[in-house]
């Protein structure tokens, strides 16, 4: 699939890309190659290769399943921006939250 310049201007423009001028001509050349080896891509019979992950039988190492660390929710909390408020658990409510003023009318 061969670009031109004005191709390639077009899709500048349409990806929000400030291309010059004098960079189009070389760059539809770039792209017409790249595009010419995914053509030379598609030509390779894969009707019988089975999908993989990777190239090598790699299995990732498993860990136990538990908590390593938590009940520190007021020292995350406590980086809030400001004008939130940290509500501390109480018997009336979970806490354990940030209260923020409302933006949204």
């Amino acid at each position: 699939m061969a670009l031109d310049k004005d191709t390639v201007a077009r899709i500048a423009r349409l990806a929000r890309l400030n291309v010059p001028e004098d960079e189009l001509t070389p760059l539809a050349g770039e792209l017409s190659g790249i595009f010419a080896w995914i053509e030379q891509l598609n030509e390779v019979d894969t009707a019988n290769v089975a999908p993989l992950s990777s190239v090598s039988a790699v299995t990732l190492p498993l860990r136990a399943d538990k908590v390593t660390d938590g009940g520190i929710a007021a020292k995350v909390l406590a980086n809030a921006p400001g004008g939130a408020v940290y509500v501390e658990p109480s018997d009336k409510n979970a806490g354990g939250f940030f209260t923020v003023p409302k933006v949204v009318e």
